[in-house]
């Protein structure tokens, strides 16, 4: 014996599963869309700052850095762009205009100036300004992935910073020039 919907029955289906595709659809809070930008083009700024930190700066130590900031805000990203694609939503695909400003006056400088100024514009003022950002994000983030992204991360930058405070000081600490 077959059993056949009623009229009412598929209406009912059809408007619950409706309802349930544009609940799933629903577009992420502005908040959470200036968060990923922000996060993106603040990613590519390390990335980008870190690979010419490789290419110019004279301390081991700074280049180790840089490389630990390309590896990881290079992992990073391909999470955050994972989270935008789900959400979606398209990110940045590289630094924000003031923040390749930054790099540009970064790259001329030569000898221990660039390291320091690296290590104080890209590690110290950047995460200065990013965990507060991930802070924000972490508790009013709309969208529990996004806030979960922000809580995830939030740990890594606060080190990381740390770590460019400490690097910082050691090479404030250094004669300039001394070869």
């Amino acid at each position: 014996m077959k059993h056949r919907a009623s009229p009412l029955t598929a209406l009912a289906f059809t408007t619950t599963l409706l309802w349930s595709t544009t609940a799933l659809a629903q577009p992420l809070a502005p908040v959470d869309k200036t968060f990923l930008e922000q996060a993106a083009e603040n990613g590519h700024a390390e990335v980008s700052a870190g690979r010419l930190a490789l290419t110019k700066a004279r301390n081991p130590k700074v280049r180790d850095f840089a490389q630990r900031m390309v590896d990881e805000h290079t992992k990073v990203g391909e999470e955050l762009r994972t989270l935008a694609a789900a959400k979606q939503q398209e990110l940045p695909t590289e630094p924000s205009m003031l923040q390749k400003g930054k790099e540009m006056i970064i790259a001329g400088l030569g000898d221990e100036t660039f390291d320091r100024r690296y290590l104080n514009q890209m590690g110290v003022e950047a995460y200065k300004s990013a965990i507060p950002l991930y802070e924000k994000t972490a508790l009013e983030s709309r969208d529990p992935e996004v806030k979960a992204f922000a809580s995830k991360h939030l740990p890594a930058l606060r080190e990381h910073l740390q770590t460019a405070q400490d690097l910082k000081v050691s090479v404030d600490q250094r004669p300039a020039s001394t070869k």
